[in-house]
């Protein structure tokens, strides 16, 4: 009995249990990763030692310098590398805002398209197309005279200037009322054209005159006073006469609008209101 207890014994020490061979597995792994860890430092240390020396060796000597230099063209090229690319960046964001602004150009330009303001001059059929018919092609000589003369006829004739966006928001909201700034152009542009209506006639010889026209040369004396001297103006029958405005309410209310920003001043005298262009 006590022979077959002590074999017992001994077979229990010789054969260990199932957890102290995981537990020796484990010592294991860990001598094993730390003998790999201890030889790859001891290997880096070899090549750290021969490449101390290596200046020191004529065969690598000069392959030491072929690195060396290359390693200098490879650090310029990433230098070159990395300022084009800031500089595509800066490229980027300028193309960035110029598209932003020919945006913001192209809807202004579309608005004003939409919005012509009803006192600037329409193209006509002929100009828009850009050619001259040859049936025309005749009385071009005598198209140009008379043009060259209208010019001679309309020269120095003084023109009110069109009221500015600032200007218009600097008047008074009574003078404006439901009044545009387009409305009040269009009304500048309507007295420019009868002050160089009236003054073409007046810069025309007599004999040149039919009847209508020199009844208007005769009134156009009469209104002429001291005061107006080296002026251009017009009176209400002038509007009436030479463009399609009336002298209503409204066309007072501009003529308000139109004193007020120095376009033009009255001459009053021998009971008539002349309009003068400042």
């Amino acid at each position: 009995m006590v022979i077959v207890a002590m074999e017992e014994d001994k077979a229990a020490i010789d054969s260990p249990g199932d957890a102290d061979a995981r537990n020796w597995d484990t010592i294991s792994s860990n001598l094993n990763d730390l003998c790999f860890h201890l030889n790859s430092k001891i290997s880096n240390i070899k090549k750290s030692l021969q490449l101390r020396k290596i200046d020191q060796d004529p065969s690598l000597k000069t392959v030491l310098s072929k690195v060396v230099h290359e390693m200098f063209l490879l650090n310029n090229l990433l230098n070159k590398l990395e300022e084009e690319y800031h500089h595509q960046k800066r490229l980027q964001k300028q193309l960035k805002d110029l598209q932003e602004s020919m945006e913001r150009d192209y809807l202004e330009a579309q608005h004003l398209e939409e919005n012509v303001p009803i006192y600037l001059p329409r193209a006509t059929q002929g100009s828009s197309m850009g050619v001259t018919l040859k049936e025309k092609e005749p009385c071009k000589a005598e198209e140009n005279k008379c043009a060259k003369k209208s010019a001679k006829i309309s020269k120095c004739i003084r023109e009110a200037p069109f009221i500015t966006d600032k200007e218009f928001d600097s008047v008074p909201s009574y003078m404006k009322g439901r009044l545009t700034c387009s409305h009040v152009n269009a009304v500048v542009a309507e007295i420019n054209k009868a002050v160089a209506s009236k003054y073409s006639i007046m810069r025309q010889p007599l004999k040149t005159m039919g009847n209508p026209t020199r009844n208007l040369y005769f009134r156009f004396q009469e209104q002429e006073t001291k005061d107006t001297k080296g002026e251009y103006f017009i009176v209400e029958a002038d509007i009436e006469e030479f463009t399609q405005l009336k002298a209503d309410k409204r066309f007072h209310s501009i003529l308000t609008i139109l004193r007020h920003c120095h376009r033009v001043r009255e001459i009053r005298g021998s009971r008539l209101v002349r309009y003068a262009i400042c």
